[in-house]
């Protein structure tokens, strides 16, 4: 990550390497979105339920290659590993004040 990098985003992203999903949700706003790649998951209930599953519940880990601001998000190109998806990806944040209010997954 860059110097650049808004706090909610290295908040949210140094969480999910610590597989820390209490500071993960946190992270959040309270009506916070989880975008995977079409599928939206809203509050911390259901971002819970996907990232128990599909997230740090796999042991997810993100090695950061880039970070770059776009279009008013910050964007982020990472190599997942971990015990589920593995492979380069990209991850684009939107912040509200101090939280994240959205996180988007895409190819």
């Amino acid at each position: 990550m860059t110097d650049e990098t808004p706090e909610p985003v290295r908040a949210l992203l140094d969480a999910a390497n610590a597989g820390d999903t209490a500071a993960f949700l946190a992270a959040f706003t309270e009506d916070g979105v989880v975008d995977d790649w079409g599928r939206e998951f809203r509050g911390a209930g259901r971002i819970r339920d996907w990232s128990d599953a599909e997230f740090i519940g796999k042991q997810v880990s993100l090695a950061i290659t880039r970070v770059a601001e776009q279009d008013g998000e910050t964007v982020v190109a990472a190599q997942v590993g971990g015990n589920g998806f593995n492979g380069p990806s990209h991850f684009a944040f939107r912040v509200a004040g101090d939280r994240v209010s959205r996180m988007t997954i895409r190819p």
